[in-house]
C-alpha cells in the first residue's frame, strides 16, 4: 500500500481529522475501568485479574510501536491506520467472543494482545506525517493528534457505561457491548485510513528524493546508539510514572485522603474528579505542546518536571488539608502528563530529524510500557504495605509521593543534559549519500 500523496492544492488542515479519528477510538483503552465491576461480577474475577487487559494492552502498545516503528515508516500513515483499524476492532469482536463464552482468557488475548498491537501501531501512524505536513509548529500538530488519544475516554466512558446498562451488566450484555464498540471503531477509524495523505514532497512518497529532506537527520537504528535517546528515554518514562501514579488510582485517592475529615469524598464526587483529570489529561496534550513551539522543548520539559515535583512536594505536604489544592495540583500534574506524550515527537524531530521520527518515536514508547508497569506499583504496593501497618488516609500515599519527587529530579537531571546529536550519527548529505542508499533500506 503506496503513502497516498496529497494533490495539489490539499489542506493540511484535513490530515490533523484524519489522525484524530485513529486515536479517539484506540483512546477508548483509558475507558477499561467502566467493563471491570460488570466483569468481576459475571466472570468471579478479583481486581488485579480484571485489570489485565488494559495492563497488556499498555505492554503491547509500547513493543508494538518499538518493533513496527521502522515498518510505519516505510509503508506509510495509510497502512498503519488499516493495521490499527483491524487490530483494534478485531480485539473487541474476540473480546466480544469470550465473554459471550465466558472464556476470560479469549478477552485478555483479544483486548490486551490483540487490540494492544492496534494501540501501538495507531499511537506512531500519524505521527511522522503531521510534522512533515507542520514542519512550522510541529508541538501543535502532533499535540491535536495525541489530544484526541488523551480525550478518547471522555467520549468512550459514558457511552459504554450506557451500553452496559441497556445491555445488561451479565456476560451476554458485556459480549453486545464489546460488538458494538468493534464495529463502531472500525467505521470511524476507515474515516482516517481515506483521508489521510502525506505532502508532495515528503520523503518516501513517490516520486520525492531524500533532497526533501533538511536539517541533520539520524536513522532510528542510529538514534539508539546515542545518548540523547537514552536521556529522552528516562525523560519520557519518569513523567509517565509520575502522572499514571496518580491516574491509576485517582478515585479510591482523593477519597482516602479527605476520609478522616469533616468534608468526605462521595464515589460520585470521585468519579467526577476522574473525569477531570481526563480533561486536564486532554487539555495538556495540545496546551503544553503548543507551548513548547513557542519556548522550545527542553523549557517545557523543565516546566513539566520541575512544576511537576513542586506539586507532588504540595499534595504531600498540605493536599489533606485543602481539597481544591488536592485537586489543583492533581490537575496540573495530569496536564505535565498529557503534555509530555504530546511534546515528545517535536522534541525528536529536533534532535534527529525528520527521516524516521515515527520509528524511533515507536523506539521511545518503551519507556510508557515501563511506567505503566512502575508508577501504579509503586503507589498500589506501598499504599497495602502501610495500610497492613496501620495507617489510613493521607498517609497511605506520603512515601509514594516522595518517590514520585525523586524520580522527577532524575528526569529533570537527565533533561538538562540533553544536548544535539553528534554528526558523526548523521545520514551523510544526499550527495555523498548515494552509494549508502541500498544498505539503509536493508537495516530499515
Amino acid at each position: 500500500m503506496s503513502p497516498p500523496v496529497a494533490p495539489p492544492g490539499w489542506s493540511r488542515w484535513l490530515v490533523p481529522p484524519a489522525a484524530l479519528s485513529v486515536h479517539l477510538s484506540i483512546g477508548q483503552a483509558y475507558a477499561w475501568s467502566v467493563f471491570k465491576p460488570p466483569l468481576e461480577s459475571a466472570l468471579g474475577l478479583s481486581g488485579t485479574q480484571s485489570a489485565l487487559p488494559f495492563q497488556l494492552g499498555i505492554v503491547m502498545l509500547g513493543l508494538s510501536a518499538a518493533f513496527g516503528g521502522t515498518l510505519v515508516e516505510r509503508k506509510g500513515p495509510r497502512w498503519a491506520m488499516t493495521v490499527a483499524l483491524v487490530c483494534f476492532s478485531s480485539g473487541f469482536l474476540l473480546s466480544a467472543l469470550g465473554a459471550a463464552l465466558e472464556q476470560y482468557w479469549l478477552i485478555v488475548f483479544g483486548y490486551g494482545f490483540v487490540g494492544g498491537v492496534g494501540l501501538g501501531i495507531g499511537y506512531i501512524s500519524p505521527v511522522s506525517t503531521l510534522i512533515k505536513w507542520f514542519p512550522d509548529r510541529p508541538g501543535m500538530a502532533t499535540g491535536i493528534a495525541i489530544m484526541g488519544f488523551g480525550g478518547g475516554a471522555l467520549i468512550a466512558s459514558p457511552w459504554s457505561a450506557q451500553m452496559l446498562e441497556s445491555f445488561g451488566s451479565d456476560s451476554s450484555g458485556i459480549a453486545l457491548a464489546f460488538l458494538v464498540h468493534g464495529l463502531s471503531y472500525a467505521v470511524f477509524m476507515l474515516l482516517g485510513v481515506l483521508l489521510v495523505r502525506v505532502p508532495r514532497h515528503a520523503p518516501g512518497a513517490p516520486g520525492t528524493a531524500r533532497q526533501a529532506l533538511t536539517g541533520p537527520q539520524v536513522s532510528a537504528n542510529q538514534a539508539i546508539r546515542t545518548p540523547q535517546f537514552w536521556l529522552l528515554w528516562i525523560v519520557l518514562c519518569m513523567n509517565v510514572t509520575a502522572g499514571i501514579g496518580i491516574l491509576e488510582k485517582a478515585a479510591p485517592m482523593i477519597t482516602d485522603f479527605f476520609a478522616d475529615t469533616s468534608t468526605p469524598v462521595s464515589v460520585t464526587a470521585a468519579a467526577g474528579f476522574v473525569a477531570l483529570l481526563s480533561a486536564a489529561n486532554m487539555a495538556g496534550r495540545i496546551g503544553w505542546s503548543s507551548t513548547s513551539d513557542l519556548i522550545g522543548r527542553k523549557n517545557i520539559y523543565r516546566v513539566y518536571l520541575g512544576v511537576g515535583a513542586l506539586m507532588y512536594a504540595l499534595i504531600a505536604l498540605f493536599g489533606d488539608s485543602s481539597k481544591p489544592l488536592f485537586i489543583l495540583c492533581a490537575l496540573v500534574i495530569l496536564s505535565f502528563y498529557g503534555g509530555g506524550f504530546a511534546t515528545v515527537p517535536a522534541y525528536l524531530k529536533d534532535l534527529f530529524g525528520t527521516h524516521q521520527v515515527g520509528a524511533i518515536h515507536g523506539r521511545l514508547l518503551t519507556a510508557w510500557s515501563t511506567a505503566g508497569v512502575l508508577g501504579p506499583l509503586i503507589v498500589n504496593w506501598i499504599a497495602d504495605r502501610q495500610e497492613e501497618a496501620g495507617r489510613h488516609g493521607a498517609s497511605l500515599y506520603g512515601l509514594s509521593f516522595v518517590i514520585m519527587i525523586g524520580l522527577l529530579v532524575v528526569g529533570f537531571v537527565a533533561n538538562e543534559l540533553v544536548r544535539p546529536v553528534h554528526p558523526r550519527h548523521h545520514i551523510p548529505a544526499p550527495k555523498e549519500a548515494a552509494h549508502v542508499q541500498p544498505q539503509q533500506s536493508e537495516s530499515a
